[in-house]
């Protein structure tokens, strides 16, 4: 199986700016971009943090309420100074959370959870800024259609991983959720066949309703070999 990767996902061109870059134009670029924030990078292309539009409103919910029905904002020293900021330098959330080309979903949806952030840039091997990934873009693992997660489950997963044919199992596919019906060679194999499904991309459940043959008292030996791929992607 062949897992996408941040690289597959990401947007390869770029908006960016500098940080001298002064707030109007940052606002103008989002707007006719379309986009909802946009890497701060040096004289070399390597990213130095991220102004988002949060970062952009804190200036103006920090400005007294003209109808004095407000009281003033309470924000820590340091956000108060990032909202009094007029560059991107400024006004940046830093430093900026970065992603590989070549890590897959799961690990940038790990580190986006982690550090409670909603797009990474992504670097090459230098730290020159190659692209942007985004929540929505991780999401896009889930528009997998139903027919193809079904068909690299039955060939790449059960037959030509574990030797499981069609006839033993039948794999069906709704909405991403896969249901497992048949029989396997023993019930060590039960798990390691849930787990490698859960692993598709685009898979959002499974369920076995699997039964186990007893004329092959072997089946738990031969299994154990396939059990390597599990430290893969999850």
């Amino acid at each position: 199986m062949r897992h996408r990767t941040v690289s597959d996902l990401m947007t390869h061109a770029v908006q960016r700016v500098g940080p001298d870059t002064a707030f109007k134009d940052i606002v103008k670029l989002l707007t006719e971009h379309g986009i909802t924030a946009v890497p701060v990078v040096d004289d070399n292309d390597r990213p130095l943090g991220v102004v988002s539009e949060a970062d952009l409103l804190r200036k103006e919910a920090v400005q007294p309420d003209a109808a004095g029905l407000l009281p003033p904002a309470d924000l820590p020293a340091g956000m108060r100074a990032r909202a009094a900021a007029v560059t991107a330098g400024g006004l940046m959330t830093s430093p900026a959370v970065v992603a590989l080309p070549q890590w897959t979903v799961v690990q940038a949806a790990r580190v986006m959870d982690t550090h409670q952030v909603k797009r990474l840039p992504v670097v090459d091997d230098t730290g020159r800024l190659v692209g942007i990934v985004s929540r929505l873009d991780l999401l896009r693992v889930f528009l997998r259609r139903d027919p193809i997660i079904r068909e690299e489950i039955s060939g790449a997963v059960l037959d030509r991983t574990l030797g499981i044919t069609p006839g033993e199992v039948v794999v069906r596919v709704k909405g991403g959720r896969v249901t497992l019906r048949g029989t396997v060679r023993h019930p060590g194999l039960i798990p390691v066949v849930v787990r490698l499904c859960q692993d598709v991309d685009g898979v959002v459940d499974v369920t076995e309703e699997l039964g186990c043959r007893t004329d092959d008292p072997g089946g738990v030996t031969a299994a154990l070999p396939l059990q390597a791929p599990l430290n893969g992607r999850r």
